[in-house]
């Protein structure tokens, strides 16, 4: 079968096209840029990738065409294909039919850390030799790649809460067919198309209805928006976090910690991560991973060579003791615990935060003062003003005695000046934050 994928080089477009090319079907795709890593990562695979929306690419008919989430009515390909009436449906949709049907569907959602949690599954099934197929948003260090079918019915999947299609408004998560669900937490976001946390609940609730009987929900008993979500219906078995799981931080940084079950130590986690969000994350999984049949000792085993994926609190570049790290947070709570971390990791050492509020959360306004608030663990902080922010960043900036600027290259130059030797820099961006990272390195090489 022939598939067009519109939208493709999305993290989650892109492990569609490399999943249905390898259940043996021809790929190809468009995207409106068409740019590396995704790129490159398709092409290698053998997948022809398009520039645009043009509608000659439609032309032959392909046999169904699978529409990203980013594309709306208006779109060339989009209103060619409708007025055409050729075959379309979702990532979500197509995903269900072809791979999750037959699958023990391990699913991860939430606000924060659904990647990072995600990763960890996966590596752990892996590592218990389950040979287990994902789908995650962001690049699993441990496999090096986002996705991939698997050897096994296992499947672990990044659960989205974020809507499916333009022409299914549902969010992603309620095709998934989960039989092992973790929910890490629940919290506003997503503004642009969520008008409240109750709406949000309600989706997570009708993700709760596709659960069996059999199925598992793991989840922090103390998350007072999933309190509620499982209050409105559980009609599966469940294990909490801080219940019948729980944890003892050996060392401030979550570099180590006990893994207790039903208040028994079954053992001690010493690994690369960092963070207690993440010592949160890792018990959930391991409590995911015995769900399927593997030891609590195997997995605590696994964590110890597991890699946080790529733009996690990643170490970009270590010039002359200053550290510069990427990170994916974009929402308060994620800057707070991520920076916590970071503090708890290097103690009081300098550290200077980069922020680019990029989501379309933070551009509408959503969380102004948290966010501030959100970077108090920072020594120095450089706020990035976009031209399209609906609301002045820097006059909450200047009240928090922050630096404000609408120019990368002036963030650069002033950081740079400003470095000193035990620093660490921590950007933080839910984009490509017009190449900083490799910017701010080269400045600090050169200097």
């Amino acid at each position: 079968m022939h598939i067009h994928i519109l939208g493709i080089c999305g993290t989650f477009m892109g492990g569609i096209a490399a999943i249905a090319k390898s259940l043996g079907h021809t790929v190809t795709g468009s995207d409106q840029n068409v740019y590396p890593p995704m790129s490159t990562q398709l092409e290698e695979l053998g997948i022809k990738l398009t520039q645009g929306y043009d509608v000659a690419q439609l032309e032959p008919a392909p046999d169904m065409v699978v529409i990203g989430n980013a594309m709306s009515r208006g779109n060339p390909c989009v209103e060619y294909v409708l007025d055409k009436g050729l075959p379309y449906t979702s990532g979500p949709e197509w995903l269900k039919h072809n791979l999750l049907q037959n699958s023990w569907v391990l699913a991860v959602a939430g606000t924060h850390g659904k990647t990072t949690t995600a990763s960890m599954l996966a590596w752990l099934l892996e590592y218990a030799g389950m040979t287990p197929g994902f789908l995650i948003g962001g690049i699993v260090q441990n496999f090096g790649v986002s996705a991939r079918v698997g050897e096994t019915p296992f499947f672990v999947i990044e659960a989205d809460e974020y809507d499916t299609a333009f022409f299914d408004k549902r969010s992603k998560f309620v095709h998934y067919l989960p039989r092992t669900l973790i929910l890490n937490n629940l919290e506003f976001d997503h503004a642009d198309i969520f008008e409240d946390l109750n709406a949000i609940k309600k989706q997570f609730h009708h993700l709760m209805r596709t659960l069996p009987c059999s199925g598992k929900v793991i989840w922090p008993s103390q998350d007072e928006a999933l309190q509620d979500v499982i209050e409105r219906g559980l009609w599966s078995e469940s294990e909490t976090l801080l219940g019948d799981w729980d944890y003892r931080l050996l060392k401030a940084d979550g570099s180590e910690f006990e893994v207790l079950l039903d208040s028994q130590v079954q053992g001690v986690v010493s690994w690369q991560a960092m963070g207690e969000h993440n010592v949160k994350n890792a018990i959930m999984a391991i409590a995911a991973a015995r769900h399927v049949g593997i030891a609590v000792s195997v997995s605590i085993a696994g964590l110890a060579e597991f890699i946080s994926p790529k733009r996690r609190m990643e170490l970009k570049a270590d010039i002359n003791s200053i550290k510069v790290y990427d990170d994916f947070a974009h929402h308060p709570t994620a800057i707070k615990t991520t920076l916590a971390g970071l503090r708890a990791k290097v103690g009081t050492d300098k550290i200077v935060a980069i922020l680019e509020p990029r989501s379309n959360t933070m551009k509408m306004g959503v969380h102004q003062q948290t966010l501030i608030d959100s970077l108090d663990a920072a020594d120095d902080v450089y706020l990035f003003e976009p031209e399209n922010l609906s609301w002045s960043l820097k006059e909450y900036a200047d009240k928090a005695g922050m630096h404000c600027m609408k120019s990368t290259e002036e963030i650069i130059t002033q950081v740079v000046a400003t470095s000193t030797p035990s620093q660490h820099i921590l950007i933080m961006s839910n984009g490509g934050f017009e190449g900083i990272h490799q910017r701010l390195i080269t400045a600090l090489e050169q200097n």
